[in-house]
């Protein structure tokens, strides 16, 4: 329930600033208002909705630039990740970490974006847990799911999910290879070629709104 009215606020059917009644969308989705409810406490805590006195939850708005930025912020975290990942990993995680990898190629062959983007997440968590260090997996993960709704759309960008693959095999080398610095980088020009790639899509983005649409650039890498 969550996701779906996750994607129509990113998509822009639930525009910046519309009230999200939960009499309105249980009807719309035939659920009970609990379901709803529960969604959107989910979505306030994403940073997509704002639940207000007296008005309830409201689509919030996010700014393109502070989008930018939060991509910048996510290829730091990820980066330090596979850096301390590619010192701590264990054995098993190892194998775990490559079967992941393997089922995102089964997804890419299969030309399904949404079920490579739920296993691209598992495969990111596996390297968040790999650093074996709870306060930066906690601020990763807290992160990622605040970005989750703009990487997931971003990987229906035409052949974005074959790079992505390529990318994943570098970035598993390189831990693999306990070698912190090349995983870290790896991880880092990953993150921010989505965040390079996807300005072009959230400049579309009805959720954005007309304002601020210029304002969208790349995010150089680092």
């Amino acid at each position: 329930m969550g996701d779906l009215i996750e994607e129509r606020i990113v998509t822009g059917v639930y525009p910046p600033g519309m009230r999200l009644d939960e009499t309105e969308l249980a009807s719309g989705f035939g659920v009970s208002r609990t379901p709803i409810r529960e969604a959107l406490i989910q979505l306030s805590s994403a940073g997509l909705v704002e639940i207000r006195p007296r008005r309830g939850a409201i689509v919030a708005e996010i700014g393109p630039h502070r989008l930018c930025e939060m991509f910048e912020v996510m290829a730091e975290l990820e980066a330090m990740c596979g850096r301390l990942a590619a010192r701590r990993i264990t054995g098993p995680e190892q194998l775990t970490l490559a079967a992941a990898h393997q089922a995102c190629e089964d997804a890419r062959d299969a030309n399904d974006p949404d079920t490579y983007y739920r296993l691209n997440e598992q495969f990111h968590h596996l390297i968040y847990a790999a650093s074996h260090n709870g306060f930066l997996e906690g601020q990763a993960a807290a992160l990622h799911r605040r970005l989750r709704p703009y990487r997931r759309l971003q990987l229906r960008v035409r052949d974005r999910m074959s790079s992505s693959f390529a990318e994943h095999a570098g970035i598993v080398e390189a831990i693999l290879a306990e070698d912190g610095e090349l995983a870290a980088e790896r991880l880092r020009g990953h993150v921010v070629v989505q965040g390079e790639r996807f300005a072009d899509l959230v400049a579309s983005l009805p959720m954005l709104g007309d304002l601020g649409r210029s304002q969208v650039k790349p995010v150089s890498k680092a």
